[in-house]
């Protein structure tokens, strides 16, 4: 026999045979609950490794972290012998941003280890090890602002004159071109993979294509011109924009 269920004081018995009765009493019972949301919006979920979400480490996110970690090793390799060639180089032209550059291809060379670290065995998948190596790069850039603005600064002051190096030339337009290849392709697979390690080592490769250009120009202008505040002043510029590059990579900003 059929329990009859008593309707609600104030409410409407509902007819004999009609599915009213039923969705009553569904919605006065407790609600079940859906499916779990991330509770972030569209659009505050693509900006990369600022969201608040954790990128879906899926095949193709696995097949990115295996480039990224094959470019940082080219990377390191070209970052090795530009740094002995532009060293060489800015010694023997007596240049500090042609000195200071090969620096920063070494310290380039230090981020590009610790991505290769971050993207190798059991740390792929570590958020931790991503903390690190986001705190690591960040560390690199903060190595290269002072000796840069020491040098910079010392040359501004005591008008030192640096001289024409074609072994500078051919190795700095060698940058120029290939280190933005490498630097928006970092940045972009970056994103991807919400890496702010990556994109500051992406960011790192782009201040170094756009440090040998300022190195190119600064040569051709104190070969023409003779103005040798030029090359001090190109040091402590990119000084600033290290130091300015080391806070975005600590912050975690370098792939927004």
């Amino acid at each position: 026999m059929a329990e009859n269920v008593a309707p609600t004081v104030g409410q409407p018995r509902p007819p004999r045979g009609s599915t009213a009765g039923i969705n009553l009493l569904a919605s006065a019972g407790p609600a079940v609950p859906g499916p779990a949301t991330s509770g972030c919006a569209d659009a505050a979920c693509t900006d990369g490794c600022c969201g608040s979400t954790r990128p879906v480490r899926d095949q193709a996110w696995l097949r990115a972290s295996r480039i990224v970690r094959a470019l940082s090793w080219f990377s390191l390799a070209w970052m090795t012998a530009e740094g002995a060639l532009g060293l060489l180089a800015g010694v023997s032209a007596g240049s500090i941003s042609l000195v200071g550059w090969a620096l920063g291809s070494v310290i380039e060379g230090l981020a590009s280890v610790i991505v290769v670290w971050r993207f190798t065995g059991r740390r792929t998948l570590s958020d931790s090890a991503e903390q690190r190596a986001q705190r690591g790069v960040a560390v690199s850039f903060f190595l290269l602002a002072p000796y840069l603005a020491v040098r910079a600064g010392h040359d501004l002051w005591s008008g030192h004159v640096s001289t024409f190096s074609t072994l500078g030339v051919v190795v700095t337009a060698s940058s120029v071109v290939l280190m933005p290849i490498l630097g928006r392709a970092k940045k972009r697979l970056g994103r991807q993979l919400h890496s702010t390690a990556t994109a500051g080592e992406g960011a790192q490769n782009l201040m170094c294509a756009a440090q040998a250009a300022a190195v190119l120009i600064g040569l051709g202008i104190v070969s023409l011109f003779g103005w040798t505040f030029i090359d001090p002043v190109v040091g402590l510029a990119l000084a600033g924009w290290a130091i300015f590059e080391g806070r975005r990579a600590w912050r975690g900003e370098q792939c927004c």
